[in-house]
């Protein structure tokens, strides 16, 4: 038997939350499947919610809180613990975001903008009022915050393996003035060159390809089933399917088959890097 994944409740309101949930159930005698009977949910997703990882539906909170006899506990607090998982992330995306800090491996495609794992401050910027320009600015400096700590976890020593896919068009056509695409495309080469990591560019002489129609990111986990997210312009999917996240893996895999090898691809960042630095110095 595995060893009891124990869940730290001071790391955070979510974290909190989820440990007082398993508490009382524990408590109540009841197993996972037992409080999920009747409450419309998986047990994966309830161990998730206890772990922290996963955000209460309140449907969910209101099942919970009826079985536990809880006074309303987990409904009252739904939407605070909520807000505190999504501060300056888009609530779609709340979830994925805590999961990379526990991921063991991760996968990225690329196909329209760098990686929000290897995004400058300046890039950052510029995407948020690109995608939303009616975003409040404090409301961009919010998401610019939360996109920076994200990365975070290069500073670990436990980081996830990292595996990156980025189109070639990301690096050509740039979104910032030459001396901060610059300064970009060199934080991805020094992340990729610290962290034992790999990127990958995708030609733009490559046509025909899997995933041609969004963003992809697939995760494994040290003690949990891996899963895939893909996302659109103002939505997102989390994928646990098994079946379904082999396809989207499979899908992966022809894609790095057709881009450009690792080192290939790092000389190629770092030459559109100079070329966009020599761009800046013609312009002073």
């Amino acid at each position: 038997m595995p060893p009891r994944k124990e869940t730290d409740p001071s790391a955070s309101l979510p974290c909190f939350y989820g440990a007082e949930l398993r508490y009382l159930r524990e408590n109540a005698g009841l197993t996972l499947e037992q409080l999920a009977e009747g409450g419309f949910c998986g047990i994966s997703l309830l161990s998730k919610i206890e772990h922290g990882e996963r955000r209460m539906p309140l449907d969910l909170a209101i099942h919970c809180d009826k079985v536990l006899e809880t006074n309303g506990f987990f409904e009252r607090h739904c939407e605070t613990v909520a807000k505190a998982r999504k501060s300056g992330i888009a609530e779609y995306f709340a979830d994925v975001a805590e999961m990379e800090q526990r991921a063991a491996t991760m996968e990225d495609w690329a196909p329209t903008l760098i990686p929000g794992l290897l995004q400058t401050e300046d890039y950052a910027r510029k995407v948020a009022r690109t995608e939303k320009p009616w975003l409040r600015p404090e409301e961009v400096e919010d998401r610019v915050r939360a996109r920076v700590a994200r990365a975070d976890f290069w500073k670990r020593d436990d980081y996830p393996y990292y595996w990156g896919i980025l189109h070639e068009s990301i690096i050509r056509k740039s979104l910032l003035p030459p001396e901060q695409m610059a300064k970009q495309l060199e934080r991805i080469v020094e992340v990729i060159r610290s962290t034992q990591s790999v990127v990958q560019i995708l030609p733009e002489t490559a046509a025909s390809t899997p995933l041609m129609l969004g963003v992809m990111k697939v995760m494994t986990f040290p003690d949990a089933p891996p899963l895939a997210y893909t996302e659109n312009v103002h939505s997102g999917q989390v994928i646990d399917f098994p079946p379904l996240v082999t396809e989207y893996r499979k899908s992966y895999d022809l894609l790095r088959a057709a881009a450009l090898p690792p080192e290939a691809s790092l000389a190629m960042i770092e030459e559109a890097a100079r070329g966009y630095r020599n761009e800046a110095q013609q312009e002073d």
